[in-house]
Parts: C-alpha cells; structure tokens; sequence
C-alpha cells in the first residue's frame, strides 16, 4: 500500500509544505466517505483508498503534535502515524457505522507510542556532548558484567574526563528497560503492578475528531475573513482590527483622536465596514 501513497510520507526538510499539502485536501462528508470505504472494502480500489488516506492526513498532524514534548521530531511522528492510518484504512468496515477518524486513531495512537516508547528513552539518556561520549564509550570500558565497583568508576571517570557521579548516573540509564506497551496477558505467572504505557497513553477523556474538525473550520473561516479584509479600505481595516481583533481593542473615542474625526464618525465608519465584511464573507 505504501507505494502508491508519497503524499502518506514526510521529511524533516519538507515538513512545511506537507502540513500545507495536507491541509489542503477537503475533508469527507459521511455520505463521500461511506462510498469511498464501499468501494476499498468491497471492491478494492485503490483510488478509494488514496481518497481516504489523503482526506486524513491534517489528522494524523493533530495526533502527532500532541507527542511534541517527548522531545522528538515532529517528521518521525507524523510519519508514524501515518502508518497507523494506512493500517487503519485497510482494516476499515463500512458497515460498523463509525467515521474512519474514530476508528483510525487508535491505529495512529498505537504507531506512534510504540516509536516514543522506541526512542524517547535513548533521546533521554545522553543529551549533552559529554553524556553522548560517555553513552558510546562506557560499555566498551567495561571490564566485567554487572555494576561497576569504585575502583572501576573512578577508573572510567579518567579515561572520559568525567565525574565518578555522571559515570554512576550513566551506568543507571544503560540498566534500565524501556517498558512494554502492551498490558501484561493474564496467564502471567508474575503478578505485576507495572501499568502498561497502552492503558494511560491513548486520552480517553476527549474527542480528537471533533477537535480536527474545528480547527479544520476555524482555519476556513480565518481565511475567508482574511480575504473578506482585502475589500475593505485601509481605514476601515484598521478600525475592525482595532475594535474586534487585536487583544487589547481601542475604543470610539481613541479611534477618533487617531483620525481626528468624532467618535460617531468611527462608529459609522465601523457599521459600514462590518456591513461589507458579512456580504464578503457570504461570497467566499
């Protein structure tokens, strides 16, 4: 499936442009998406499978940027989840009588907590030059298996040029286990009170198709104010900026000192403007 969808992968260089792209395929109506889902599902069309996947794409961006404080790439997690959505797609009923982006963000989710979980930990581990060099360094250095005695840190310590205690911190994050993601089976002979990353990553408590589609609707609508603006004069943008858009709004009166005009003039001025801007709107 992966050939035939570059738009579905992304570089860091070319990050920009593949947000741009992304959002600037429509999203799907129920009744667009149920056909395309038809006709991969019952038919396998690969046509109607790119039409699902791309529609989706400015999805997968709002997953991933939500796993921006872990400290990695956005690229690499777009990309990961990109691959949970393509997952998702392929594994799509239309009969079940969900909207792909409810179904498909638990395959998103799943992609990209098991690259965090993959990468988060060596990201962590060395973060400074010298950590770096005592990351690739310190196994090689050791003499024997098992945790090192004082003699042996200290011993370490010179041949870096670090401090006996960064050895210590070291040594302790080459030890450690980066977690499971998935739960414990039951038939575990061990009984654990570990909590798997898979029970507290996914964020049961809100909607993410809603939250996609109104930042989907806010930036139509941005940019149909934006090109509603250009219509207008110089002064009246500068008055409905003033007044409506900026944090801290001007009153009539500061307006009217500003264009040495009354405070009823501005108010005028302000009535015709928003006049022209709700007929420009409907026309965009």
């Amino acid at each position: 499936m992966s050939n035939a969808y570059p738009m579905a992968f992304v570089t860091k260089d070319s990050l920009d442009s593949y947000i741009r792209t992304a959002n600037s395929y429509p999203m799907l109506s129920a009744e667009e998406e149920h056909d395309l889902a038809e006709r991969l599902h019952y038919h396998d069309e690969i046509d109607a499978a790119k039409g699902l996947i791309l529609s989706h794409l400015r999805f997968v961006v709002h997953v991933a940027r939500g796993y921006s404080g872990y400290g990695l790439p956005l690229a690499d997690l777009v990309q990961e989840g990109n691959i949970g959505l393509m997952k998702a797609v392929k594994r799509f009923n239309p009969e079940v009588g969900v909207r792909l982006v409810s179904f498909a963000v638990h395959w998103i989710k799943a992609e990209i907590h098991e690259y965090v979980l993959r990468n988060w930990r060596i990201v962590k581990v060395a973060t400074t030059k010298a950590q770096r060099k005592l990351f690739f360094n310190l196994r090689k250095s050791k003499k024997r298996l098992g945790w090192f005695n004082n003699g042996e840190v200290e011993t370490v310590a010179k041949e870096l040029g670090v401090s006996p205690k960064e050895v210590r911190e070291m040594e302790s994050r080459l030890a450690a286990q980066d977690p499971t993601f998935e739960a414990p089976s039951e038939d575990d002979d061990v009984v654990s009170s570990y909590t798997a990353p898979v029970l507290y990553l996914e964020d049961k408590h809100s909607d993410l198709a809603e939250s996609v589609e109104a930042e989907n609707w806010e930036q139509h609508t941005t940019g149909r104010l934006g090109h509603a603006m250009a219509t207008l004069d110089e002064r009246s943008q500068h008055i409905v900026r003033s007044r409506w858009l900026e944090d801290q709004k001007s009153t009539l009166q500061e307006l009217a000192e500003t264009y040495s005009v009354s405070a009823e003039r501005i108010r005028q001025l302000e009535k015709n403007a928003m006049k022209k801007l709700k007929a420009a709107v409907g026309e965009f």
